[in-house]
């Protein structure tokens, strides 16, 4: 496999991995204790390692999801707890859900140290959130599960980064990007934006061409673990997510 191979080939399994905690239960629990919406954790879990900036910044930085959604949720936070707290948090959540649900799945320790190579060697260009998240402080004793975790949250935020610096450099705005997914206009309203919306039929095309230039975007994370280990890190992604579906 190529480094662009294997790039479309984990891409679906570490954007569902490396998302799923924020959707458990617990994750929900944490916001609560935090005196925070679930919504307002999840934009600054995601974007509080940016630190202490304006909702301005996080929205672009995010890029996909509304301003106002993103502002709603960032501003409510921000009054009550500091964003690297909440990013903290967001991390710590994170590493309890991979010791949960990717401990004892087949090959994990294995799966974290391909994962470890593969963020290490991503370019950060263009891209702060990735940055911001990997130049994260991680503890020092992480179980397999909990290091596979964390790596599948960095390479969902390095595809998600590249994703964008794609969909721009095709033409389309983040809503025509997201109108032109496979989730339509449902997806829009998830990420906070309004009707009326522009039409998707012209959309398609460039959203497919970004789609391919995302590959190549991450590619060089890939292109670290040859071509042995990149077909590898495939396998163990797809292992990986039947077992904590299963989970």
């Amino acid at each position: 496999m190529t480094p662009e191979q294997v790039a479309a080939a984990c891409k679906p399994l570490v954007l569902e991995l490396g998302e799923a905690f924020s959707r458990c239960p617990s994750t929900q629990r944490r916001a609560r204790l935090l005196g925070i919406s679930g919504w307002a954790f999840y934009i600054t879990g995601r974007a509080g390692a940016l630190g202490d900036v304006r909702a301005e910044t996080v929205a672009a930085a995010l890029g996909f999801i509304a301003p106002e959604a993103v502002a709603d949720g960032w501003d409510a936070a921000a009054r009550a707890v500091p964003p690297l707290e909440v990013a903290a948090a967001n991390l710590a959540e994170c590493c309890r859900w991979g010791v949960d649900r990717l401990g004892e799945a087949p090959g994990a320790s294995r799966l974290a140290g391909l994962l470890d190579r593969a963020v290490d060697a991503a370019d950060g260009s263009a891209m702060p959130l990735f940055a911001a998240w990997r130049a994260m402080p991680l503890p020092d004793d992480l179980s397999p599960g909990a290091r596979a975790a964390v790596g599948l949250l960095l390479l969902r935020e390095h595809f998600a980064g590249a994703y964008l610096l794609a969909v721009r450099a095709s033409g389309l705005t983040p809503l025509e990007a997201v109108l032109a997914g496979p989730e339509g206009e449902a997806g829009a309203a998830a990420c906070g934006w309004t009707p009326p919306y522009p039409p998707v039929g012209p959309l398609v095309r460039r959203r497919i061409w970004a789609e391919a230039v995302t590959d190549r975007l991450v590619s060089p994370a890939f292109h670290a673990l040859g071509q042995a280990g990149g077909a590898e890190l495939v396998d163990l992604l797809t292992v990986a997510r039947l077992h904590a579906r299963r989970g």
